[in-house]
């Protein structure tokens, strides 16, 4: 039976068995089960028993005024009294009439406070305790989400993509991209153009020998005077114009909003030089990108090369990202969503965001039960590249905003937890609420550890 239940769950059991110990019982009562629920509690059913003053203390004191301990032999195994598996036995009907295949704390509350047959309800009313009042508020978080075929994320009705092109401004952020773009700028008053595009951002990575990204370039054959000398042979930037005119070549533009994007996905609350070229990369054109295809450059090597240096500074993010696109996998699915990003923050294990949902009882285990519960296994072919939904999208565009208004250069877990909970619909706000924590509780606890900092 117990291989059903949460870990949650069996520490209720396991408490309300070292109660019975305690107390020299010859059966783990259905009152002992009372106290362990009390006991243990946390998350949502923690507020509604809060809310009537529902606490161990209190509830200890009203049973053992009535309850009648029968002395156990302390050399033998307790076993459960006929009301303990009568609530039990319960609890696996709810579960069973639910669809959830596993059980969780919030289930033994209800079949503890549905069992009439107990003295249960009465230890609860003499302390004020509504129980019908109560009662559809602890359902709504045992209830059966329906499973899809799709991705619940992938709704385009819904969802809103994220307009990059609302934020190249957050490109001249920091001190490395605005002296790039200082020196672009300044290209351009040397020749007849008067818009930037793809080849004077490149030729003004190149002009800074010192950096570590330049000398990267260097080890694939790309410095400044090779970029330069090819530069000196395009007689035309029509590879640069593909639709309107703006400040930016279009190819430009479309390169500089990907290497937003790419900041973002990285970990990074900055976009630096290292973001652009991988942004160029991802256009595949225009002026730049076609210089290094006569290089011969390998779009993959290149990329490899760049993201490999920023890997082994383990910004959490990126460890995060890489951990939620392995749970996707792991269930079958080529898209992340934001229930992906959740699981990815608890896999992390060390950032704030993993130490808060640890203080809230929530593990590996149980929130993989309640993902794979929501979304359900998929049998998709996931060799290709992972792809985020729109609003996991949203998640991230939401973690970097916070993280640059508290002046960070990386977004942390904290970053993207919060950022989490500014979308009350999504899949992994859906699974916090199974996993009975709201929005109050995580962003309490993000700002208690974030203040310790």
């Amino acid at each position: 039976m117990f291989e059903k239940f949460t870990e949650k769950a069996v520490n209720v059991i396991v408490e309300a068995q070292n109660i019975a110990i305690y107390d020299h019982s010859d059966k783990v009562l259905s009152e002992h089960l009372l106290l362990a629920l009390v006991k243990e509690t946390k998350g949502f059913c923690a507020k509604i028993f809060k809310t009537y003053d529902l606490t161990y203390e209190r509830l200890a004191e009203e049973i053992y005024l009535s309850l009648n301990i029968e002395e156990a032999d302390m050399n033998s195994a307790i076993p459960f009294s006929e009301d303990f598996k009568r609530i039990l036995t319960n609890t696996m009907d709810l579960i069973e009439k639910s669809g959830n295949p596993t059980v969780h704390y919030e289930h033994l509350v209800l079949a503890a406070i549905n069992d009439t047959h107990s003295k249960i309800p009465q230890y609860l009313e003499n302390l004020g305790f509504d129980i019908e009042k109560s009662r559809p508020l602890i359902e709504k978080l045992v209830q059966r989400k329906v499973k899809k075929d799709f991705h619940p994320e992938l709704d385009e009705n819904k969802e809103k993509e994220v307009n990059l092109t609302q934020e190249t401004d957050s490109l001249f952020d920091n001190e490395q991209s605005s002296k790039v773009f200082e020196r672009a700028v300044s290209k351009l008053s040397t020749s007849n153009y008067e818009i930037l595009g793809t080849e004077q951002i490149i030729s003004s990575i190149l002009e800074d020998k010192e950096s570590d990204l330049t000398k990267i370039l260097e080890q694939f054959g790309i410095t400044e005077d090779v970029f330069e000398e090819k530069l000196s042979h395009i007689n035309s930037r029509q590879a640069e114009y593909e639709g309107r005119q703006i400040v930016f070549t279009p190819n430009a533009f479309i390169a500089m909003s990907l290497a937003l994007q790419t900041a973002k996905e990285l970990g990074s609350s900055e976009v630096l030089p290292e973001h652009m070229i991988l942004g160029l990369l991802k256009t595949k054109k225009g002026v730049a990108y076609n210089i290094f295809k006569e290089l011969n450059i390998n779009d993959d090597d290149l990329a490899h090369g760049i993201i490999k240096p920023i890997e082994k500074q383990m910004p959490e993010t990126l460890t995060i990202l890489r951990l939620a696109k392995q749970e996707a996998r792991r269930i079958g699915r080529g898209v992340v969503g934001t229930e992906m990003f959740l699981l990815g923050i608890i896999g992390e294990a060390t950032g704030i965001g993993a130490i808060v949902l640890n203080e809230l009882e929530i593990n590996i285990r149980d929130a993989r039960i309640i993902v794979e519960k929501i979304i359900g296994y998929g049998n998709e072919y996931f060799d290709n590249e992972m792809v985020f939904t729109k609003r996991a999208k949203r998640v991230l565009e939401a973690a970097w905003e916070y993280a640059k208004k508290q002046h960070k250069t990386k977004i942390e877990s904290a970053d993207l937890l919060w950022a989490i909970t500014t979308e009350p619909d999504s899949l992994a706000m859906q699974a916090l609420e199974q996993l009975g924590t709201d929005v109050v509780e995580i962003r309490e606890g993000i700002k208690k550890h974030s203040q310790k900092q």
